[in-house]
């Protein structure tokens, strides 16, 4: 069996269409259909249905698909960890973080440490997202605010924090140490867009209090939703430990919030059947003194 007609045959599946997966792989037509012939020939068994050049995974051809994607997984796996063997310096390490204040200061210290190793930032979002990532071995680390659990995840916290509600310096609440959340009811905010884990988990402290938030702005950017709080233009949630010296900001007063209780638990996620790098390894052993240090 040639190395080839795997790849063609994982191009088909995806496209489900000849010409598209000829396209992208190059090929002419008609050898792409002679070589999904003869692998088809060679297992005895027909991989497809076929609708002209639009063609459908049949029960054996799903059966070998996972088998097909197992294998080539392996053998990226291979390669990852041939190429690790040249040591730690250039090494690569891909995450995906759900913390939206930390990501900056955390990579920054760790660059500086590491200045050669590459960090890939996955932007996905929603939990079920990450763990699918984690899951297909597509990125090294999640470190999240939500526990992520699978027969090959592992699972390691961090640490714990309570949220905060950041008010401009001349707001009414400025001068008070603590609130409760329904007090901040008929506030705007300034939030994170809503498809960031963080917005569904701010969002579920305000429902929980008997409100739902009023978004004057949903922006990507975290220090933006900072600015536009130190300008007076509304309110946010912030997670203190990880505003680094923007907590001490002379435009900005954090407040506890004592009804309810928005504690969030920081976690690390990865694979243990995913091979991690010299890179990676230290890149989370890093992460975990980061934050025994906060």
């Amino acid at each position: 069996m040639e190395f080839l007609q795997l790849k063609y045959f994982q191009a088909v599946a995806r496209h489900e269409h000849i010409t598209k997966a000829a396209k992208e792989l190059n090929v002419s037509q008609p050898s792409l259909s002679n070589s999904i012939n003869r692998l088809e020939k060679r297992l005895g068994v027909p991989l497809f249905e076929r609708q002209g050049r639009h063609v459908k995974l049949n029960a054996f051809g799903k059966t070998y698909l996972n088998r097909v994607e197992r294998a080539f997984l392996e053998l990226e796996e291979g390669e990852r960890e041939i190429t690790d063997m040249a040591g730690l310096e250039h090494g690569t390490v891909s995450i995906s973080v759900t913390l939206p204040y930390v990501l900056p200061m955390m990579l920054k210290e760790f660059l500086t440490q590491h200045p050669y190793v590459r960090i890939i930032q996955r932007q996905l979002g929603s939990i079920s997202e990450m763990q699918s990532e984690l899951e297909n071995a597509d990125i090294d680390f999640c470190i999240s605010t939500t526990q992520m659990n699978g027969p090959d995840i592992e699972w390691l916290t961090l640490a714990e924090e309570e949220l905060c509600l950041t008010v401009p310096k001349g707001h009414p609440f400025a001068s008070r140490e603590s609130i409760s959340l329904i007090e901040a009811a008929n506030e705007p905010f300034i939030s994170l867009s809503s498809r960031s884990n963080f917005r569904e988990i701010t969002d579920g402290f305000c429902r929980k209090a008997g409100f739902e938030p009023r978004i004057a702005f949903e922006l990507e950017e975290v220090s933006s939703i900072q600015t536009l709080v130190e300008m007076g233009l509304g309110i946010t949630f912030t997670l203190p430990l990880s505003l680094g010296n923007r907590a001490s900001s002379p435009g900005t007063v954090q407040l506890k919030i004592s009804d309810p209780i928005c504690r969030r638990t920081f976690g690390i996620a990865w694979n243990r059947k995913h091979y991690l790098s010299q890179a990676a390894v230290r890149f989370r052993e890093f992460v975990i003194n980061f934050f025994g240090k906060m």
